[in-house]
């Protein structure tokens, strides 16, 4: 007597019949001519040369006014470092140690408008306080932080040597 037995399948094989089978993904091919078009900072990549010079001015002026209408930190940044650069170039007749001491001074507002365009972005973002946003903002703060004690060095040593304490 004969009995119908279906062979079981090797273990590999019921492996394989129970797994789906990935499909080829098929990827989009960008069209040279199906580009969005061009508006804002791709306005400006988009044109050659010396036509770049008068929007990308333009921009940055913008960017400076904003800051100065929207963040206490950069107004009060200015506040000091105006009169600090005018004193520099009135009383240092070494036009290089004037040049360093402004330097000190822009260093401070550009990482200060850095850090505002980080804020900006992360403020964007999300309005919740989300532990890498936080970390985004205070490494952006300790960058300010340390152009400013960069700054308090360079013009502090400056007046101790000018006023006659330094050798």
């Amino acid at each position: 007597m004969q009995t119908d037995q279906v062979p079981e399948a090797s273990e590999p094989a019921a492996r394989k019949a129970t797994q789906p089978v990935a499909q080829p993904v098929a990827q989009p091919v960008a069209q040279p001519d199906s580009r969005p078009p061009a508006h804002g900072a791709d306005q400006l990549k988009s044109r050659p040369g010396f036509r770049r010079l008068g929007p990308a001015l333009n921009n940055s002026i913008r960017g400076l006014l904003s800051a100065m209408r929207s963040e206490s930190a950069f107004r009060q940044e200015l506040a000091v470092g105006l009169p600090l650069i005018v004193l520099a170039w009135w009383l240092e007749p070494d036009r290089w140690q004037a040049v360093l001491l402004t330097a000190a001074v822009v260093l401070v507002w550009v990482v200060e408008l850095l850090n505002t365009g980080l804020e900006v972005i992360c403020d964007m973002i999300t309005s919740e306080i989300h532990p890498a946003v936080k970390k985004a903002k205070d490494i952006g703060s300790a960058a300010v932080f340390l152009s400013l004690l960069m700054a308090g060095l360079c013009w502090g040593l400056w007046l101790l040597e000018r006023g006659g304490w330094l050798a």
